[in-house]
């Protein structure tokens, strides 16, 4: 049966497997040219470069919403002051304390011939004395015609911060340095409110009282 059996197989594999693995391999072909083929590829890149090309666009219209800081470190805690506030960074030479002020005044300094009163935030926020700090430097804010400089440890650099990201401080962030906050990001850098700050009434009565 083997010998019967052997010439009747060879036929119908001559005649329909070949056949069939013909129409499969052309059918493959067929498949894998279309799907590597360069307009495709073309298409995707396109397309990429066009999310690409939009996202750069929502970044350059959300400028407008965000904000420019000076971050330092105070202490181990980050903040921020918004640049447009900021005169200039001074590093503290001589500081002449000042008799009869409030505790957060921590003197005078002589800025190129300019008076400027020197403040404590720490104190200002009645804050308890924690970590070690130098406060070796000064930022000179300003707003109008008032100019006072903000004692901090390290100047870490300048950082633009989307507006979405700068929340309400957390419960935890209580007293009275949350009403001089704009805002705490989800670095846990606490953006400084100095409008507010320099139109309290301790700081506006110490001024007038130093004109």
């Amino acid at each position: 049966m083997t010998g019967k059996g052997e010439p009747e197989e060879r036929p119908v594999s001559a005649t329909i497997d070949w056949s069939e693995v013909r129409r499969r391999l052309e059918m493959v072909q067929a498949i894998t040219e279309r799907g590597f083929e360069p307009t495709l590829e073309a298409r995707k890149q396109i397309l990429k470069n066009r999310v690409r090309t939009l996202a750069g666009e929502r970044k350059e219209g959300e400028a407008v919403e965000s904000l420019e800081v000076v971050e330092f470190l105070l202490a181990s805690e980050k903040y921020g002051i918004e640049s447009r506030r900021i005169r200039e960074v001074y590093p503290m030479k001589e500081l002449t304390p000042l008799p009869c002020t409030p505790p957060f005044v921590r003197g005078i300094i002589n800025l190129r011939g300019q008076i400027l009163s020197v403040i404590d935030i720490k104190k200002f926020f009645d804050l308890p004395e924690k970590g070690l700090t130098d406060l070796n430097k000064v930022i000179v804010v300003r707003m109008d015609d008032m100019e006072l400089g903000i004692l901090v440890d390290v100047i870490l650099g300048m950082r633009v911060i989307p507006l979405q990201e700068i929340q309400p401080p957390l419960p935890t962030w209580t007293g009275i340095r949350s009403e001089y906050l704009r805002g705490v990001t989800n670095q846990r850098i606490a953006v400084l409110d100095i409008d507010r700050i320099l139109s309290d009434k301790r700081i506006v009565v110490y001024e007038e009282v130093e004109t």
